[in-house]
């Protein structure tokens, strides 16, 4: 793969807090930008989210996105401002309107084609927790706090949350959090399976250049990994005999790309 230039940029209403993203040899880094209202979800930072995926879909030279906040803390949810204009009538196709746009952030993010890593500072609530949650690979602080949050708001959790708590901590823990208004700690996370890894912040820069490097070199294999990983574990998963078929296909086309000559190059039992 040929290693573009890093390029950086502010994107969305440059009046508005928003996202910077940056694009550095295949990795794609979208890094939440509002760290004066703890990097809440604004309608702005939501559209701006929306390119930033435009983009890592459209450029198939990348391999892998990080997605990160600045300042000490990852993201308090979305922006109360927006949820008190909505809560005036939460019915109207503007209050609606506004809610899926924060839900579509996430969502995009989500769906992406390639592994997509959430780097947790600080702590993350709410519509914070379901875009951490919906990353591919969440990485966090021992000491950081993942909060469902909606409960102490006395709202009905959204954007999907319970499903996205349940596919990584189960039914007891979901409950737990988004009924019973417990969080858990970013060692604790781990300890639950709902995060990867947790470590000092000195050591998470690190920690995901060794989870997107490998991804980033080689772009093309990542994105069908992903694929079939989508395809077969869901949710829902597959059976075992359709992971055969999803997985058939595309590795011969992996090993055709080597050509018998690279292959034989190898030596046995390689």
């Amino acid at each position: 793969m040929t290693s573009a230039p890093a390029t950086s940029e502010a994107v969305g209403d440059p009046e508005q807090p928003s996202v910077i993203t940056t694009f550095t040899d295949g990795v794609a880094r979208l890094t939440l930008d509002n760290p004066r209202r703890k990097n809440a979800i604004s309608l702005t930072m939501a559209a701006a989210i929306d390119e930033f995926c435009d983009r890592v879909t459209d450029d198939p030279t990348i391999g892998a996105v990080i997605v990160d906040a600045a300042g000490p803390y990852f993201c308090s949810g979305a922006d109360t401002r927006d949820l008190a204009t909505s809560s005036s009538d939460p019915a109207s196709p503007e209050a609606v309107s506004r809610t899926s746009a924060v839900y579509g952030a996430f969502v995009r993010v989500g769906s992406l084609p390639v592994p997509t890593i959430s780097v947790v500072v600080g702590g993350a609530v709410g519509a914070g927790l379901n875009l951490a949650m919906a990353t591919d690979v969440l990485v966090t602080t021992p000491d950081a706090i993942l909060d469902s949050g909606f409960l102490a708001r006395s709202i009905h959790p959204g954007g999907g949350h319970l499903s996205l708590l349940g596919r990584a901590v189960g039914w007891s823990t979901t409950i737990a959090m988004a009924a019973c208004g417990q969080s858990l700690t970013g060692a604790e996370a781990v300890a639950k399976g709902l995060a990867h890894a947790a470590v000092p912040a000195e050591e998470l820069p690190a920690l995901v250049d060794g989870l997107t490097g490998p991804a980033a070199r080689d772009p093309e294999l990542t994105r069908r990994i992903m694929t079939s990983a989508r395809l077969e574990l869901g949710p829902p998963a597959v059976s075992w005999s359709s992971a055969l078929e999803i997985e058939r296909g595309v590795q011969m086309w992996s090993m055709s790309r080597k050509g018998q000559q690279a292959w034989s190059s190898r030596g046995p039992n390689r």
